[in-house]
Order: structure tokens, then C-alpha cells, then sequence
């Protein structure tokens, strides 16, 4: 199988590469499930060894099977590295490049004194950092000494604190709907399985968060199983799935609800015995379960893409915690068109639960039944575009700027403005208290000036005035609102610095409404940082 990188996995290898070289130390990057973390960590470590003066890279991982999988891949983006892998029993580290160590085995002293000349830490699904054993860890390593330090992870919102004193700046980010638009991932629906019996009022918060034992009491004596039976039966009796559920208990049952529908079923939890885990799982893979109900033990780590239904039958008010969950079943497969999410839940409850709309970091408002999380993205957007457009009242001045030749640009506080380089803008300021206006010009190297003959004008004259200025100054191409390349599509180069500076491109748009945004953008945050000369 070939690694080879995505745009976006080469954005966020950079923005960690340039953080370093910036002077910060532990950096995180937060990418939605399914967007490779262990393929951009992979590259990042390949990419790295040279400049470690011989220093070695240190993987470190909490559970068995992203061990392996970080060992696999790490030889799939380079056969030639000397993979090593310390766990348990195992401690092959003496030659290694890099050394790929499970959080639990480093915890004894002793293990990780032997493990030397490390020059560059990783640490995987690294929203568990705060705990004190990976605090331990990181210091004997030298993170708060100068080592570099990226963690990855698909949440950060671990709700137990502590993990600011860890990662100085998350310096990529990547949200679930750009991966959804872009065909990375699936698109998703959400469908509730209300049961009226379950009554999650009388289930105790701690933590933040619903208690287990209590949890899965509720369920099984409210009926809540049969119910998600029944409703896998009427919703996903052609897909694959995978039921989050509580306790080991309420995974078993659910599983023996499931048998009892005609639906091949089967339950893994954390305890089970190595080998029996492994056999259920290859047996999901195969085809031979349709679904695996489990105790969190598939939230992290677990990749099998034909996935298309989650069934969280474990409530949470974790955002956190339901993106894991929910993110299994939206990597793409051949055949697969869409994921779908059953969220069970009582008829009424004074929690605020994580649902569908907690995948994106976006304000999207409320799901609807039956429509995907791309539909409710985009028509919260046309909305909220529609109602910033009714509230607009200056007519003249959007008549006047929307008749130019020139590209005129407006900052989210209503500055008019060009952009005439990369490192100059010309703008308007209003005259206080009255429909005048006056012209100023910013540069990187000087700041903010206004001309020689700084006079307030008409909104007509100083748009004129300006735009003279602008044709001095700028090439053609750059201001002409109707330049040949503004029509074509955006670079790769525009897409990867609007996602790495949280820009939404909306679907289709061109390369010089890319160019707009970012202008817009940086612009805004220019001007929101300077005191202006008063008039």
C-alpha cells in the first residue's frame, strides 16, 4: 500500500517543522479521524532523522494495536528504517532510527533509562498527555529541555485539564467537513433512537461526564437493547457497524439483542483475551459480524473503512468523546456511499448530550433528521450569508465598489480596501461624524500613513482617488476585478494556508474568491491590531 502524503498531511508536517523553528517546543495537531495522523507522524519522522545529528525519534502510543500499527506504517513510508519496538516483554531499541514505545512500559524507570539519544518525541492520540505518567515521560525525554515535541489527536477537548500546561499551541488543524468536501471522508447522518423508558435523569455526572455502571444500569433495565436492535434492523440491517456501549456487560447484551434479531453480532472489551479479541476482529473484517458491540475499547486505534454505522448507546455530554465514537465509521470504502449515526437517548433529559453537529468545530446550528452534516453545514452557511446580506445598509457604498474595474475588498468591520502587494494595502477610513472619507495606505515595513494631502472627501472622490493610487502602484492583474486568472481553480497552495488559518472555502469557489478570503483575512487581522491615526 502506498503512503504517499496528502496536501493536508504536508501542511501540518510544516506547521510543526515551522512552529519548531519559531522557538516553541510542544506542538499538537488536531486531525478528524480517518485523515492519516499516523501517516503524517510517519513522514514527519522520516523527514526529520537527518537533521537529529543522530539522535533518535520516540514514538510513544498507550494500547497495543496503535503500537503496531505505528511500527507498520513508519516501514511502509521508509523499509529501509530500523524500526523498534519496546512493550512488555519487548525491547528491541539498541539500533533503532525509531523507537515506537507503549506510555505503560516507559512508566518504570528502569525501561526508559535504557532508551538513549532521543532528538525527537511523538506522541500518539496525545489528548491523554495531562495524565501523569505521560508527564513523567515527556520530562525524562527532555520536552520542557529543547526536544521537539508534535502530538497528534482527533479531539482536544479531554475534559480532566491539564493538557495546556503540555502543548504550547495546537498549530494545525483540520475540521471533519473539509476532509467530508474534499472526499476524504464520508459524508454522515444522524437518526435518534428515542426510548421512551430510559430515563438519564436519574444517571449521576462525574467528571463531566455521565457515570459508567449507572449508565449501563439504565439502559439494560429501561429495555434500551432490544430498542437498538429493533432500530438496527430498520435502519442499518445493511450495514456494518459498531455499538459503544458503557460497561462490558451492556456490550455483551447488546450483542445477544442483536443475535436475537437475525443480526450477527459479537462484543470485544478491554480485558478479553488477546487472541480471542484478535480472532472477533478479523472476523468483522471478513464479513463473518456484521457488528462488534464494545466497552470504549474501539474508539482509538481501530480502522476497518466498510464501518458505515455507530450506534452510540453510551450517551455522553463529551464532544470529545462522541467524535472518537462517531468517527469510526466515516473512512471511505469502495461501494460505500454514506455513514449513519444512531444516537440513543430517552424521551426527555436535563443533559446536554454531544450529537452529530459536536464532528465540526463550526457553528452549523441544529441536525435534522435525515439530512447529512454537509446539507446542515451549508444551509446554516447560505443562512447566515442571507442574513448578513438583509442587514446590509449602506447601499450607496456597496453600488459604487461593486461598479469598479478595481478589486475592492471589505474586512469583517466594514473597511473598504486593496490589496496592491503582498507586503502594502490602501484603504478608507470614515471621517468621525460625518459621510466623509479619508485615505490611508499600510505597508509591513512602515505601518500606517496618510498622504501628503490628507483631506476628508466624498465617498466618490476618495474611491477614485485611491483607485489611481492602486493602478500606480500594483500590477494590473493583481487589482483588476476582472483578471483572466481570477476564474480558475484555487492552488493547492491556497486551499493548505486556509485550512491552516481556519478559512471554510466554500464548495466551488474560484481562485480569486480563494484570494478574496485570504486577503480579507489578513487584512482584518492587520487593521484589528492597530490604533489608527486620528484624522
Amino acid at each position: 500500500m502506498s503512503y504517499t502524503p496528502r496536501p493536508y498531511q504536508l501542511d501540518a508536517i510544516e506547521a510543526l517543522r515551522t512552529g519548531w523553528a519559531a522557538g516553541q517546543n510542544r506542538l499538537a495537531v488536531v486531525l478528524p479521524t480517518g485523515a492519516g495522523k499516523t501517516v503524517v507522524f510517519s513522514h514527519l519522522a522520516h523527514q526529520m532523522l537527518d537533521s537529529l545529528g543522530g539522535r533518535r525519534a520516540l514514538v510513544i502510543a498507550h494500547r497495543e494495536e496503535l503500537i503496531e500499527q505505528a511500527a507498520a506504517k513508519l516501514l511502509a513510508v521508509d523499509p529501509m528504517l530500523r524500526v523498534g519496538i519496546v512493550k512488555a516483554q519487548r525491547d528491541d531499541h539498541a539500533d533503532a532510527d525509531v523507537i515506537v514505545a507503549s506510555v505503560q512500559t516507559l512508566a518504570v524507570e528502569k525501561r526508559r533509562q535504557a532508551i538513549r539519544d532521543i532528538g525527537l518525541i511523538i506522541v500518539d492520540e496525545c489528548h491523554h498527555a495531562a495524565a501523569r505518567t505521560y508527564m513523567d515521560v515527556l520530562q525524562h525525554f527532555g520536552a520542557w529541555d529543547g526536544v521537539p515535541v508534535a502530538g497528534f489527536t482527533a479531539t482536544m477537548t479531554r475534559t480532566d485539564g491539564g493538557l495546556a500546561e503540555v502543548w504550547e499551541d495546537v498549530v494545525f488543524r483540520l475540521d471533519i467537513l473539509d476532509m467530508i468536501s474534499d472526499g476524504y471522508l464520508c459524508d454522515v447522518r444522524g437518526k435518534r433512537v428515542i426510548v421512551d423508558t430510559l430515563d438519564l435523569n436519574r444517571v449521576k455526572t462525574r467528571g463531566g461526564d455521565l457515570v459508567d455502571g449507572q449508565l449501563g444500569k439504565a439502559l439494560e433495565d429501561s429495555g434500551a437493547l432490544d430498542a437498538i436492535a429493533k432500530a438496527y434492523l430498520e435502519h442499518a440491517a445493511d450495514r456494518a457497524g459498531v455499538v459503544f456501549t458503557p460497561t462490558v456487560a451492556t456490550a455483551q447484551a447488546a450483542a445477544a439483542a442483536l443475535e436475537a434479531v437475525g443480526i450477527t453480532a459479537a462484543p470485544v472489551w478491554g480485558d478479553m483475551g488477546r487472541e480471542e479479541r484478535k480472532a472477533t476482529l478479523a472476523r468483522y473484517s471478513a464479513g463473518d459480524v456484521q457488528v462488534l458491540t464494545n466497552c470504549m475499547v474501539l474508539t482509538e486505534g481501530f480502522d476497518a473503512p466498510h464501518t458505515s454505522c455507530a450506534v452510540i448507546a453510551r450517551p455522553t455530554k463529551s464532544a470529545g468523546l462522541y467524535v472518537q465514537m462517531a468517527g469510526r465509521a466515516l473512512r471511505p470504502a469502495p461501494g460505500k456511499v454514506d455513514a449513519l449515526l444512531l444516537d440513543v437517548m430517552g424521551a426527555s433529559t436535563r443533559h446536554k448530550l454531544a450529537s452529530m453537529v459536536d464532528l465540526t468545530a463550526r457553528e452549523i446550528g441544529q441536525a435534522e433528521e435525515g439530512k447529512s452534516l454537509r446539507q446542515v453545514a451549508e444551509e446554516h452557511a447560505a443562512a447566515e450569508q442571507r442574513r448578513t446580506l438583509a442587514a446590509r445598509v449602506e447601499v450607496e457604498e456597496a453600488n459604487l465598489f461593486g461598479e469598479s474595474a478595481i478589486r475592492w475588498l471589505r474586512t469583517e468591520s466594514g473597511t473598504w480596501f486593496i490589496r496592491v502587494t503582498g507586503d502594502m494595502f490602501l484603504f478608507l477610513v470614515r471621517d468621525p461624524g460625518t459621510r466623509l472619507y479619508r485615505m490611508r495606505r499600510w505597508t509591513a515595513a512602515d505601518g500606517v500613513h496618510p498622504p501628503k494631502d490628507d483631506t476628508a472627501r466624498p465617498l466618490a472622490e476618495a474611491l477614485a482617488w485611491l483607485e489611481q493610487q492602486a493602478r500606480i502602484l500594483a500590477p494590473g492583474a493583481l487589482v483588476a476585478r476582472q483578471a483572466r486568472w481570477r476564474s480558475g481553480k484555487p492552488t493547492a497552495k491556497q486551499l493548505g494556508l486556509c485550512r491552516r488559518i481556519g478559512i471554510q472555502v466554500p464548495r466551488g469557489s474560484t481562485a480569486g474568491e480563494v484570494a478574496d478570503l485570504i486577503d480579507q483575512d489578513r487584512v482584518g487581522r492587520v487593521l484589528g491590531q492597530l490604533i489608527l491615526p486620528a484624522a
